[in-house]
């Protein structure tokens, strides 16, 4: 265990966290300390990771939930207070993309992308607040992305991740009186076994200044960062984990072909 990050005696919920970076997520918050529910769609995937961190001495269990259902969360709230009588850590990681453009993304294929995405991560905030207050105060992150910062050709990705930054920021005013810090994290590519293999790694790689993508536990140690004590007077705020690219990618390659770097 990280001493710098000990997270020992809270609860933690993780949305999408049976797989990709909510998995990451929820087993470095685990290694840390945290009784970590997993929340997901995927039953069988769910499970199975669950009873894996399990078999490794770690304190997790599995929560079946679909984030657009307000009742949803308001049972996953419910059981995770009576199995640990807390909740002190909620990360909304559960996402998805749909990957068309404005004119091909019809209207069922947008409101979903924007449920789950944002509709989701607000509905979570305001079913785990409650009881946030009643202990000691809490820790939201929000898994954004760096296409919260540019205009990404999926439109509606990107508008749910524009869309999440403005509700991290109004959580975070609305709660920071009740001991509630709110945050966001905004991936750039990270590799995952939902997108390996995917045609715009290798584009997506050559532009990224570190040359390289990010792996999930790198996002993760973020999270575990935010979600702890160490991060205490940090809130409303972005964080951008994308190896330099929102940072100036389109310049940096425009210095090295014209000879400036």
């Amino acid at each position: 265990m990280d001493a710098f990050c000990d997270l020992g005696g809270k609860a933690a919920l993780v949305t999408g966290g049976s797989r990709g970076q909510g998995a990451a997520q929820a087993r470095l918050l685990a290694q840390s300390g945290v009784a970590v529910t997993i929340c997901d769609v995927l039953a069988d995937a769910g499970e199975a990771y669950a009873a894996d961190l399990r078999a490794e001495g770690l304190d997790a269990r599995f929560q079946a939930a679909d984030i657009t259902r307000p009742e949803d969360w308001e049972h996953l709230v419910v059981q995770a207070l009576a199995w640990r009588g807390r909740l002190d850590i909620l990360v909304n990681n559960a996402g998805i993309i749909n990957r068309t453009g404005v004119a091909a993304t019809d209207f069922d294929a947008w409101n979903r992308v924007l449920a789950v995405n944002l509709t989701g991560a607000f509905l979570g905030i305001r079913a785990v607040a409650p009881a946030m207050r009643a202990f000691t105060g809490g820790s939201i992150v929000n898994i954004a992305s760096n296409s919260a910062f540019s205009g990404h050709a999926d439109p509606a990705y990107t508008a749910s991740k524009w869309g999440l930054r403005g509700l991290t920021k109004s959580a975070a005013m609305e709660l920071v009186g009740d001991r509630i810090r709110v945050n966001a994290v905004c991936p750039g590519l990270v590799v995952t076994g939902l997108n390996a293999g995917s045609p715009h790694l290798a584009p997506m790689i050559g532009l990224t200044p570190m040359g390289r993508p990010g792996v999930p536990d790198e996002v993760a140690r973020l999270v575990r960062f935010l979600a702890s004590d160490e991060a205490s007077f940090i809130t409303g705020e972005d964080f951008v984990i994308d190896g330099g690219f929102t940072a100036g990618a389109a310049y940096r390659r425009v210095a090295i072909e014209t000879g400036l770097l």
